[in-house]
């Protein structure tokens, strides 16, 4: 992941990521049965976002797991009653069969071996229980228009590689969670809707990340603020698309 933000930028990011991802995961909360578990485990969880909204969704014990202290740190101000724990996600440091249900939020593509994680996933749930990838971006498929900003979405997966990340790994979650023997999958991409313009603040922050990766590239054939000035133009004058297919997936531990 970028260095470039502190682990309260992150939070502001992370936080961004959630309400993009807000009406899909209460879908997925409800196929899942959030409501009568009563053991879940946040994977990846960061600063605490989605395990702070599942304590406000659930009764149920709340598990963190991230592999970043300072992360954690910070997850612990953001909190209630979340126990949290610094781990790896591809050996999950909890007994077999111990949750009802465990998700993960934009994690999959960061991970050294999604494979070992989501067999990891499958392992400390309960047969019957859910196991769910609540978004996992694909930015093979990114559109951008104007055609002229086209070059952030090769220049963004040319960056996301060069951090050990997998920009294709949405379209990869439906085969992951059948190799791993999960059962009842279901797997869908997130819509895209374009009614407004993002805040000066989101757009803000989406290039800072931008700018980032830029930076980790050989650079664009137009300057990173030249770029910069005609997305923003683009949002003004109601033609900007911006569009990365964000997957899902959900599927049930056999038993």
């Amino acid at each position: 992941m970028s260095e470039s933000f502190t682990p309260a930028g992150w939070h502001f990011r992370f936080l961004q990521q959630a309400r993009w991802t807000q009406e899909l995961r209460h879908y997925l909360y409800r196929r899942a049965d959030l409501k009568n578990a009563r053991y879940v485990l946040d994977v990846g969880c960061g600063t605490g976002v989605l395990a702070s909204e599942l304590e406000r969704l659930c009764q149920a014990d709340i598990i963190g797991l991230d592999i970043a202290h300072n992360f954690l740190e910070l997850a612990m101000r953001k909190t209630g009653r979340a126990k949290l724990v610094q781990g790896d996600a591809h050996h999950l440091p909890f007994s077999t069969h111990t949750y009802d249900l465990a998700a993960c939020h934009f994690l999959l593509l960061w991970v050294t071996d999604p494979f070992q994680v989501m067999k990891e996933m499958r392992r400390v749930v309960r047969p019957g229980g859910a196991v769910l990838a609540l978004a996992e971006p694909d930015y093979g498929g990114r559109v951008d228009y104007p055609q002229e900003l086209a070059i952030l979405g090769d220049l963004q997966r040319v960056s996301l590689r060069q951090q050990g990340a997998d920009p294709l790994m949405g379209r990869k979650l439906a085969n992951i969670f059948h190799k791993a023997g999960l059962v009842s999958v279901e797997t869908g991409v997130l819509g895209g809707q374009w009614a407004t313009a993002p805040s000066k603040e989101d757009w803000e922050l989406e290039w800072r990340t931008l700018e980032h990766d830029l930076k980790q590239t050989s650079g664009p054939v137009m300057s990173p603020e030249a770029l910069k000035a005609l997305d923003w133009e683009a949002y003004q004058n109601g033609e900007r698309i911006l569009f990365v297919p964000t997957f899902y997936a959900m599927g049930v531990v056999p038993g």
